[in-house]
């Protein structure tokens, strides 16, 4: 099996499916943000890119069956290599193209624990080329770039949405990158077999609000152009159902009961939060496996 592809298997099943709804999407749309930082959306995690006399500097890679037409794209706007790439997390829809950008020269960067899950996925591929998608340069908290006239801070989230997560704030700009530590709009995938928790992903928004102001512009992982309001009514909409489903677990109710209580997700469906891949069911189902263990 090719490496782009069990690295694209990275997330739950697989990463092309995890986020189906992401291939609605026909073309590729390059969104300014300030003068210098871009999202790019296509068929996977939002990219996010910063152009200027020193280079270029991205944030993810999504897929690699659209690495190419990224690649291209990049190419249109400005005809510089990509110097830096920092991979947010391990799951493919956000890491499949590294292969590709790492045969063009740009060095990899992650928190230490992307790289170790990624090497596990090399490892039983045993694909030549596969230590090539690795992240060159890893982090254990936080790292500094002084950059295209920026600070760029990327820091370690714990245990929110994997074991590995980092978000990318352009100081400077007042733009920041998510990850997937934020779904603008739907219920967020928590991946709790690779080190996700519900608090923890809530944890991870609260030091985004403090970092940042009213006047932040935010990248979400998956999902439009967001605000800081957004993001603290998706923290806000966690620790709702988290607190809701853990007093309906404590009184004995089962999975299937709790699931029949249409009450608790109400007002967060009827915003269309549901509609994604990750849809009710699937997101009452997270909060009571991490609720249930964390009592167990």
């Amino acid at each position: 099996m090719k490496i782009q592809n069990v690295i694209a298997m990275a997330v739950l099943v697989s990463a092309t499916t995890i986020f189906a709804q992401d291939k609605k999407q026909e073309n590729q749309n390059l969104i300014e943000i300030t003068s210098t930082i871009y999202m790019l959306q296509d068929q996977g995690g939002n990219i996010g890119l910063s152009f200027g006399e020193d280079g270029i500097f991205m944030i993810d890679d999504q897929f690699a069956r659209n690495i190419e037409s990224t690649q291209a794209t990049i190419a249109a706007k400005d005809k510089q290599p990509v110097q830096f790439l920092v991979n947010t997390h391990h799951h493919g829809d956000h890491t499949g193209g590294n292969i590709a950008m790492a045969k063009t020269g740009t060095v990899i960067f992650s928190q230490e624990n992307v790289r170790k899950r990624l090497k596990t996925a090399v490892d039983e591929s045993k694909t030549k080329d596969g230590d090539t998608s690795l992240p060159m340069i890893t982090f254990s908290e936080d790292m500094r770039f002084h950059y295209n006239g920026d600070t760029i801070f990327v820091f370690h989230v714990h245990n929110a949405h994997t074991d590995g997560d980092a978000m990318v704030y352009f100081m400077d700009s007042n733009v920041i990158h998510t990850g997937d530590v934020f779904f603008n709009g739907r219920y967020p995938y928590i991946d709790l077999k690779n080190g996700g928790s519900v608090l923890g992903y809530a944890k991870a928004l609260s030091k985004l609000l403090m970092l940042t102001n009213e006047d932040t512009k935010v990248i979400p992982g998956h999902g439009d152009l967001a605000t800081v309001k957004d993001v603290t009514f998706t923290r806000d909409m966690l620790l709702d159902l988290h607190n809701q489903i853990s007093k309906l677990y404590k009184a004995g109710k089962t999975e299937a009961e709790i699931l029949s209580v249409i009450g608790i997700t109400e007002k967060y469906d009827a915003l269309g939060y549901g509609s994604g891949f990750i849809n009710t069911e699937r997101m009452v189902k997270t909060v009571y496996a991490d609720v249930k263990k964390e009592n167990d």
